[in-house]
């Protein structure tokens, strides 16, 4: 029995002295993705010391939602330990998050959803026989504003190793599949075009071809003329009805011609819109300057001859509430409680006479608050004013953004717009809540005389895009905001789909801007998605049916970024004059399969690899799909034919790396 026993200590002391702890800020954390910054060790986001609640901790990883890291276990791990919680540093503001740890795909804890000031939260994790371990912090539903999070006194007790390898394992190389456009004329972006009876008209048919094009329309609705040298049409038209117009194109390699519907009546954007916004470029260094250079980039880079058309101003053109900046400090309004752009904007009709003569149109920004969420100057109390303003100086767009009125919705506190702070998601819960300030300013920019595409920002509250409609909105946010992440990316894709019944012809979906090429809310860096993250990503964006506005510097473009935004096969499945949202009909483990009825009968189909290992796969399941007979396979992004196949009895191969997608075009052989 002594023996036994002798050896049995000796066994226990043998494995005791090959368990070592390796802390989380001694591994490799650039592998790790999150909401904002780079990943900090033993430091905050913002480079300070951790402290939860008022408690310092000296060791750790500071991170900002939504953020993963992945760590290669091998079984080689007895356990993990952290104290976590949001950062005392974000002091004033409204984060919110969750801690996930996720062990071989299987959920091993989380904190649940933590606020700032709640102490640090003790996660003991049990990592007996696992591979692979993943943390994980999410936004806790409210958005990833200021989620500047920590996980502090962050370790491992390890089993006879000294470090654990981190692991990203999608591919950081970029590849480009759109072939260039041919040298003879090619009709690119809208089918359709909604404009309300005596609004101006303007709408650019773009081509791709050879320059110089030249271009005619026949049987252009009275009222209307075209430009033949750039294709500008323009006017007014006065009586409702529906117009079928003829384009041609021609230069020296050849001619085209497409059919093109002006519908005049009660709606507008019947294609989502597709454009640029400057908040991820330019963010509160926004001016005048800046925009009519986006707005030459957009000509220079022959996005316009794809369909981009929108130049869109985000936060930071008006005054602003405490900047230290002379040039966003000045009056709001003035007498009349007319707004007052700031010093950086001396004069908005000019510029939007500027962007106009370019062949685009221009966007503006508000919050039905007092303050935008950047803390410049709102609409409340002035939604009237502000409608006649922006008719007035000629903005053909309007982001409004929830921001502030969550603090006014019983009205303004002492008649005082100081005792009001920038951001509240409060209120828009209750319906009847939700849909006033927006309602009102619908009513308001409907009554002026042009046409405004009015886009709801309130990330989704009370289930906007089953009112939208009602309140004038041509496009609403179904989400809180993207970040250049994985995470985030795909968890707004997968949310999607519930409000896909909603979307038609002038009232789409908004999953957020595109988060690819150089952004970064004033400092840009190039996206942190890799290269098949942003394939799917715009291959998604555009089977949804979502408005398309890039947030990147156009000016420092590559040529990756200008391939993903300039195939024009892709871009006609957003377009599609049918307006209908793709949804998931099919899903086999990591592969979900999405489905968009076309008006031509086809069917694009996205074969969407949401997991971490290449899928290679034949797949039979066309019936699964709503396909039945025969059909031609066209690859959207290498705009070739790939597979012929019978809906019955064929197979259909199918390679989809990790976190990418395959988007194909079914088409009906008759």
């Amino acid at each position: 029995m002594l023996s036994i026993s002798l050896v049995m200590l000796s066994f226990f002391a043998i494995a005791q002295s090959s368990t070592k702890t390796v802390w989380l800020d001694e591994l490799d954390l650039s592998s790790a993705t999150q909401g904002y910054g780079t990943p900090r060790k033993n430091k905050t986001v913002d480079g300070k010391t951790m402290t939860i609640a008022g408690k310092t901790f000296e060791r750790g990883f500071g991170s900002h939602a939504t953020s993963l890291l992945t760590v290669i276990l091998d079984g080689k791990a007895k356990s993990f330990s952290a104290m976590v919680g949001i950062d005392d540093e974000v002091k004033g503001q409204q984060p919110a998050a969750e801690f996930v740890v996720i062990g071989d795909g299987k959920r091993l804890w989380s904190s649940g959803v933590m606020q700032l000031g709640d102490e640090a939260k003790s996660c003991q994790v049990n990592l007996d026989g696992i591979k692979r371990l993943e943390l994980t912090v999410t936004d806790g539903g409210n958005g990833d504003y200021y989620d500047h999070v920590n996980w502090a006194n962050a370790k491992f007790e390890a089993l006879g190793v000294s470090t654990f390898k981190t692991y990203n394992p999608i591919s950081s190389t970029p590849y480009i599949l759109t072939p260039k456009p041919a040298a003879f004329p090619k009709f690119t972006g809208a089918k359709v075009f909604g404009v309300r009876p005596g609004s101006p008209f303007q709408h650019r048919v773009t081509a791709t071809g050879e320059r110089p094009l030249t271009f005619t329309a026949l049987n252009l609705p009275k009222g209307l003329k075209m430009n033949v040298n750039t294709g500008m049409i323009t006017g007014v038209i006065n009586q409702k009805g529906t117009y079928l117009v003829t384009l041609k194109a021609k230069n020296a390699r050849g001619k085209a011609e497409r059919k093109f519907k002006v519908v005049c009546g009660d709606r507008i954007a019947l294609t989502p819109p597709m454009g640029w916004n400057s908040w991820n470029c330019f963010a509160h260094e926004v001016s005048a300057e800046k925009i009519k250079r986006a707005a030459n980039a957009m000509v220079k880079s022959g996005l316009i001859n794809h369909g981009w058309t929108y130049i869109n101003i985000d936060d930071f053109w008006e005054n602003h509430r405490d900047s230290k900046d002379p040039d966003l400090q000045g009056k709001f309004r003035d007498d009349a409680g007319n707004i007052i752009a700031n010093k950086r904007f001396p004069d908005m009709k000019g510029l939007a006479d500027d962007v106009h003569k370019l062949g685009l149109k221009i966007g503006l920004y508000s919050s039905p608050g007092p303050w935008t969420c950047g803390g410049s100057a709102g609409s409340y109390g002035y939604e009237k004013n502000d409608a006649e303003s922006y008719a007035k100086w000629g903005f053909d767009y309007l982001k409004y953004d929830w921001c502030s009125y969550g603090n006014v919705i019983d009205g303004l506190p002492d008649n005082d717009p100081d005792k009001v702070s920038s951001l509240s998601y409060k209120g828009g819960e209750k319906l009847n809540t939700a849909i006033k300030p927006f309602q009102m300013m619908g009513d308001y920019l409907r009554a002026q005389p042009r046409d405004i595409v009015f886009s709801l920002c309130q990330y989704g509250m009370s289930d906007v895009w089953k009112w939208g409609d009602s309140v004038h909105g041509s496009a609403w946010r179904t989400t809180n905001d993207i970040t250049d992440t994985w995470a985030s990316v795909k968890s707004i894709a997968l949310a999607q789909d519930k409000a896909a019944p909603y979307a038609k012809p002038g009232n789409w979906n908004d999953p957020d801007m595109l988060v690819v090429g150089q952004v970064g809310w004033g400092n840009p860096h190039p996206s942190k998605l890799k290269p098949d993250e942003q394939y799917l990503h715009i291959s998604l964006w555009s089977m949804f049916a979502a408005p398309l506005l890039i947030g990147c510097d156009m000016e420092k473009m590559d040529d990756f970024t200008l391939n993903l935004l300039t195939n024009d096969e892709v871009i006609d499945i957003n377009q599609d004059p049918l307006g209908k949202q793709a949804v998931c009909l099919q899903t086999i483990g990591d592969l979900k399969i999405y489905v968009k009825a076309l008006e031509d009968g086809g069917k694009a189909i996205g074969f969407c690899n949401f997991g971490t290992e290449p899928l290679d796969m034949n797949y039979a399941d066309f019936r699964k799909l709503g396909l039945k007979g025969r059909f031609t396979v066209r690859d959207l992004w290498r705009q070739k034919q790939v597979a012929t196949v019978d809906a019955k009895n064929s197979k259909l191969k199918v390679k989809v790396p990790a976190h990418g997608v395959l988007l194909y075009k079914f088409s009906t052989i008759k």
